[in-house]
């Protein structure tokens, strides 16, 4: 078995994608895996997963510049058998573990260039500028690597023509997360709403919907704002004394608020990076036998209605979606009926078990004869800039 490094300087320890689902899954299969990453709280060992701190940025500048450099040198004292990158600002890191002998392994957990050019702060020139550049640096940088993940099918296609080891790993639920059903008599006249929150997120829409709700029904916030100044705007309007504000709730307080709820929303703006995009949140609701009301993009259509667990609405109409509340909350048997469709779904395809059999596969093509050639030509440590 091998020595695998995953390295992140942006994402926190605990990262569902990373940490809870790739590094315990890889310890399962008896990889010694360690994960890096830059957030001040320290070293420790947590599910058989060594977890190794750089320490925490003062703030972007510092992490794309003095962070990324710490990680890079933490990487190389590990000396690992393979690495795996979860940040675009670590690329020019892989060049560097790769100039060093190391197998590196990017995880692209979204279309980067297609995530810049929906960066609503930046001018239209500026973005597309900004997703020209990053595309080429991208196909320099994946030609020296050894293999890609991507975290859904349509971001694989795209890798897939910059290098053949190719895989997407989906963020697709832990069944062991969710247990039996919610008991139905026990529901409040209550829907959910859980992640970030943000404009391009629906937020806005939301809270209007819940201004124009008939029924009783009340709206679980599960997050933080992205923006200070969006939250104080939309606390202002008349449709927030329907909204329970939680802010962050760890993974057992999510599940409670899910299994009070009788709807999930995911509700996005149709912007260029989340059409294609697989939201985890999504078939967490249905794992947790909830139907979904979810933007009406083809991909979710196909998944949403195609296993009849839920409703697909214009995200811009805030009536649709208070339509959509209404309609779950006044009949309930049908909200039920959709959720068991919802979580059946997920425990025949849409679980991590799947993804985690396709990682497990896809390091054992990269693995045969790494220990002795990653080992072999190693440099002679860390020099003044990289690659």
């Amino acid at each position: 078995m091998a020595n695998i490094v995953h390295l992140t300087s942006a994402h926190p320890r605990y990262d569902t994608r990373i940490f809870i689902k790739q590094c315990r899954s890889l310890n399962e299969r008896g990889h010694d895996v360690t994960l890096v990453v830059a957030d001040g709280l320290g070293d420790e060992s947590v599910d058989g997963v060594r977890i190794v701190d750089v320490g925490r940025p003062a703030g972007r500048v510092e992490r794309m510049l003095k962070t990324t450099r710490r990680v890079l040198r933490t990487a190389l004292r590990l000396d690992a058998d393979v690495y795996q990158l979860h940040d675009p600002e670590l690329l020019p890191a892989g060049l560097r573990l790769k100039r060093n002998g190391k197998r590196v392994v990017f995880d692209s957990h979204e279309d980067v260039p297609m995530q810049l050019l929906a960066k609503p702060y930046l001018g239209k020139m500026a973005r597309l500028t900004l997703s020209r550049a990053f595309g080429l640096y991208e196909k320099y940088a994946y030609r020296h690597f050894d293999g890609l993940i991507a975290a859904t099918p349509c971001i694989r296609t795209r890798l897939a023509r910059l290098h053949p080891h190719t895989v997407d790993i989906n963020n697709y639920p832990l069944l062991q997360e969710f247990g039996e059903a919610a008991d139905w008599d026990r529901k409040a006249q209550e829907v959910c709403y859980v992640g970030s929150i943000s404009a391009i997120r629906g937020i806005r829409e939301l809270v209007r919907a819940c201004e124009l709700l008939h029924s009783p029904a009340r709206l679980a916030l599960v997050g933080t704002f992205s923006e200070p100044a969006l939250a104080r705007e939309v606390a202002r309007s008349p449709g927030w004394a329907r909204v329970q504000a939680h802010g962050h709730l760890d993974r057992i307080g999510v599940q409670q608020v899910m299994r009070r709820s009788m709807a999930g929303l995911v509700t996005l703006h149709p912007v260029v990076n989340y059409l294609d995009a697989l939201p985890v949140k999504m078939f967490e609701y249905m794992a947790a036998g909830l139907p979904v009301i979810a933007s009406r993009f083809p991909l979710w259509q196909d998944i949403v209605e195609g296993n009849q667990c839920g409703v697909c609405v214009d995200p811009g109409n805030p009536a649709a979606i208070a339509a959509a509340i209404d309609h779950f909350c006044r009949h309930p048997h049908i909200a039920r009926r959709m959720g068991e469709n919802g979580r059946r779904a997920v425990h025949t395809r849409y679980n991590w078990r799947s993804e985690a059999d396709k990682l497990a596969a896809f390091y054992d093509a990269l693995l045969p004869g790494c220990a002795a050639g990653c080992r072999a030509g190693h440099g002679d440590g860390l020099h003044a800039g990289f690659p």
